[in-house]
């Protein structure tokens, strides 16, 4: 369930005129809305006063739907036939009636995609764009380079770090204190062009292609930051501890107490005073609270504006000077608003993402590797869940995960099955398909399509049902390919897993 919030209602009212005038239902819009905003505060006072104007925004919208929007008047479209409009509305002339066989009315729907992660570096480009103090730094893809990044930078200390989407890195070898350029290419040489695995990049080895090369700061103290979506309060929060510099997981274990949560509210935003309340939580003094006020402020900005997942700021240091200073960064964004940042789309680095997770997002497929020796293909997250499920009960192990989605097409399967034969752990393919949005006749044409484009040479069992599934099945048998169809998931599973054993 997709809950819009008052604050979008506004800016998405033309998108929403356009749906209803397809679908219908502006009662029903208008009762949602009306109890989407029921719980938005107003009033006089500042603190209300954006609250009261999204509130009347809303309601005026409700109204309108309510009062005008059942479709009358007709419109010519371009596929030639008269399509009906709201009240109020001009006609435009790409919007087709949804009762026209020259159309397939939309389908409005959110695949839910990878977040795609960002190094140290790209982080701190993302803090310094909102006013939050980094150290200066530079990134060397040679030690030679690296040696004048320090030159550059000036000074005679500098830190040396690995660039990899992973943290831990210091306990594996990956960020070195350096007092003479020298110990800069030395570590730079010993960095770059190696594979570091460390206890948080989940058993993989990611190639070091950077390095960053940035001044080494004196450190009084180490503070916790982040900003994330808290899904059980349903609202963007931040998290900060006194304790920072080490596993945030470990603090919250051994002494709760530190951790410090604040909720933000929606329509309110993050407040000044909430974040002087948490400087002095963690023993700040006036001037750094300031400090902490600025910063947290930037990251809130920046989280909204950027439409992120999760920033982490570990540690947050209270220098010896005094001043704070994020001297690491971890950035999350949220996939699914791409489309609106390719600023940050242009900062993806595909070497460290698994290859075949990184092609399956081009294709628009959900895709996780695993361990396991069988091969799974199926359409629907959930299904997908169970059938992985199954297999184990049968005694196999799957080798992915892999969602093909609603309509499971020959170009769709064929992309399926590239992805699946990219491991050569893969002993035998299950594919299993639910045919309602897609007959099964038609399914069953597009995997022995794809079967005979991409050269199987392992077993695939087949598992279909929905519309049509005994043509399905009958095309399946007849194709003289090795394609076993099963009856249902038990059966499939455990022909599965006897073609992977034998």
């Amino acid at each position: 369930m997709v809950a819009l919030t008052a604050a979008r209602v506004a800016e998405r009212a033309d998108v929403l005129d356009k749906c209803e005038a397809l679908r219908g239902g502006f009662d029903e819009l208008a009762a949602s809305i009306e109890w989407l905003i029921a719980d938005v505060p107003t009033g006089e006072s500042p603190q209300w006063r954006a609250g009261s104007m999204k509130k009347h925004v809303a309601l005026s919208i409700a109204g309108r739907f309510r009062e005008n929007g059942r479709p009358h008047g007709a419109a010519l479209s371009v596929c030639g036939h008269a399509h009906r409009m709201p009240a109020g509305l001009p006609p435009p002339s790409d919007l087709p009636d949804p009762r026209c066989a020259c159309v397939r009315p939309p389908c409005f729907s959110v695949r839910s995609r990878y977040r795609m992660n960002f190094h140290e570096y790209q982080a701190k480009e993302l803090f310094a764009q909102y006013g939050i103090a980094v150290p200066p730094g530079k990134i060397a893809s040679s030690p030679d380079a690296a040696v004048d990044a320090a030159k550059a930078l000036g000074g005679t200390q500098w830190m040396v770090k690995a660039q990899i989407h992973a943290g831990g890195r210091g306990k594996s070898g990956g960020v070195k204190f350096c007092r003479s350029f020298d110990d800069v290419r030395a570590a730079a040489k010993g960095m770059l062009g190696t594979q570091m695995e460390t206890y948080q990049s989940a058993g993989r080895a990611l190639p070091v292609n950077l390095v960053l090369v940035t001044d080494a700061t004196d450190i009084a103290r180490e503070l916790y930051l982040s900003i994330l979506v808290d899904r059980d309060s349903k609202s963007v929060s931040f998290i900060a501890s006194k304790h920072g510099g080490v596993d945030i997981e470990q603090v919250a274990k051994d002494t709760p107490e530190d951790i410090h949560t604040i909720v933000i509210d929606f329509v309110e935003g993050l407040q000044p005073y909430q974040c002087r309340q948490l400087g002095f939580a963690m023993d700040l003094n006036a001037k750094q609270v300031n400090q902490l006020t600025k910063i947290m402020l930037g990251l809130y900005k920046l989280f909204n504006e950027q439409d992120l997942a999760l920033v982490e700021l570990n540690p947050l240091a209270v220098l010896e000077d005094g001043n704070l200073a994020a001297l690491d960064g971890k950035v999350n964004s949220d996939d699914n608003a791409e489309f609106r940042h390719p600023n940050l789309a242009s900062m993806r680095d595909l070497s460290q993402e698994d290859a075949a997770e990184a092609a399956a997002v081009q294709n628009n497929l959900n895709y996780v590797t695993m361990d396991g020796t069988i091969g799974c293909m199926v359409n629907g997250a959930g299904l997908a869940m169970a059938t992985m499920d199954v297999i184990k009960l049968a005694g196999g192990e799957p080798a992915n995960f892999l969602d093909v989605g609603g309509g499971a097409t020959k170009e769709r399967v064929t992309e399926a099955f590239k992805l699946i034969l990219s491991s050569d752990k893969v002993r035998c393919i299950l594919v299993n398909i639910f045919g309602g949005i897609v007959r099964c006749d038609l399914i069953a044409e597009g995997i022995i399509a794809a079967v005979k484009e991409v050269g199987l040479k392992i077993p695939v069992v087949v598992r279909l049902q929905g519309t049509n599934v005994d043509q399905g099945r009958e095309l399946l048998a007849n194709s003289g390919l090795a394609i076993t169809p099963a009856d249902d998931l038990n059966d499939a599973a455990q022909k599965a897993v006897a073609a992977a054993k034998g």
